[in-house]
């Protein structure tokens, strides 16, 4: 996990004069300095600072103006900043009681959990309905997770733009069908004006790609392992062929061996072109039977089952090769975004953790660290702008 994360400071003499009335109902322009009192803050630097209170000429009420890093409130905004910012990097509530105890500053781990919670409400985006940023781009990823929240499995899907990375969404789902997929989907891909859904290989997000008249790229790294794995398997099973299966179709031990290795090499090399060659793999093993109710699918069936899989797949699996975005944009035909952006801003933190209280903690402190992250290449995110 990579944060980059400029905390409020506390600068005592920098206190600027007002230029409108902050009371309500009153536009007042002009002011008189009418006192200067001390205020005790808690902080890590600074007991107390200086306060000044100004008199508005239009309706004669006075008002406090505080320096850089104070408000109303008895703890500084740097104090604020330092307690969600030691939370982000793996501390508990508690431990970030202690350690703001240490630094001269006593605050509870409910105070804490109260600061990381605020904070994380102020996140400006990140939600199905308020993309980050108002981001456009051709090209969505998107990942379903799961962290325990009481006792039980809450399932977080995650979208981001799939050129640069960037997050888009954090949200908590309803379930990992086709039909909660779609629902939380369709106003993403919409709000960027999405050309090209790219995910991991479950059956569900194809679906949804379709009826969402989305085109879809499959990662490839998911499916080049899948496929080596059912073939290691299917090749000790071919070369014995104990149920027969193979013989009753007229195809040799060594045959099948050959096609699942030609499916390997295909499975490499994936070009848009090789499709043809799946359909050929496929006709060869028509002939075998599916099983009857009850019964284990025998090995021809098995392979033909993956071969016609994978024919039907091979456009979704390539299509990287081929597209290009509006602006010449391309995809890397992997789902790496939106896999890195799960295992950084959802389990690095999650992993610390015995699971979370409530559903709306997990999503809140998600989205929390994934706009710090998003902030990484623009100077870093300004917890600041959180710190009520």
């Amino acid at each position: 996990m990579r944060l980059h994360l400029i905390l409020p400071v506390v600068e005592p003499g920098e206190i600027k004069p007002p230029t409108i009335c902050p009371l309500r109902g009153c536009q007042g322009k002009r002011f008189r300095l009418h006192q200067e009192v001390v205020k005790r803050i808690r902080d890590t630097v600074h007991g107390e600072v200086t306060v000044r209170r100004y008199q508005c000429l239009r309706c004669g009420r006075t008002f406090r103006v505080y320096p850089g890093g104070v408000t109303r409130a008895q703890t500084s905004q740097r104090v604020k900043g330092l307690a969600v910012l030691l939370y982000l990097l793996g501390l508990s509530y508690g431990a970030v009681s202690l350690t703001l105890k240490a630094l001269g500053v006593n605050r509870s781990k409910t105070w804490v959990y109260d600061m990381a919670q605020a904070a994380a409400e102020r996140v400006p985006g990140l939600k199905r309905e308020e993309v980050f940023g108002e981001v456009r781009t051709p090209a969505v990823g998107s990942d379903v997770t799961s962290v325990k929240c009481n006792g039980k499995w809450l399932p977080l899907g995650l979208a981001v733009d799939d050129i640069s990375g960037m997050v888009l969404t954090v949200d908590q789902l309803s379930g990992e069908d086709a039909e909660a997929l779609r629902v939380w989907m369709e106003p993403i891909a919409a709000a960027v004006g999405a050309e090209l859904l790219v995910t991991d290989d479950a059956d569900a997000y194809k679906r949804v790609a379709h009826e969402l008249g989305l085109d879809q790229q499959v990662c490839k790294s998911h499916v080049k392992r899948n496929t080596a794995a059912l073939i290691e398997t299917l090749q000790d099973l071919a070369v014995q062929d104990k149920d027969g299966s193979l013989q009753a179709i007229g195809v040799q031990p060594e045959e099948a061996l050959a096609d699942l290795k030609q499916l390997g090499q295909l499975i490499e090399s994936r070009q848009p072109g090789e499709q043809a060659e799946l359909e050929r793999l496929h006709v060869r093993y028509l002939a075998a039977n599916p099983p009857r109710p009850g019964e284990k699918a025998s090995v021809a069936y098995r392979l033909r089952m993956l071969f016609l899989d994978r024919w039907n797949l091979w456009s979704r699996l390539t299509r990287y090769r081929t597209w290009r975005g509006t602006g010449g944009e391309t995809v890397d035909g992997t789902n790496n975004g939106a896999e890195r952006a799960i295992g950084w801003w959802i389990k690095e933190r999650y992993r610390t953790m015995r699971g979370y209280k409530r559903p709306q903690s997990a999503v809140n402190i998600s989205r929390l660290l994934a706009w710090a992250g998003n902030h990484l290449g623009r100077g870093g995110a300004d917890l600041g702008l959180l710190i009520a």
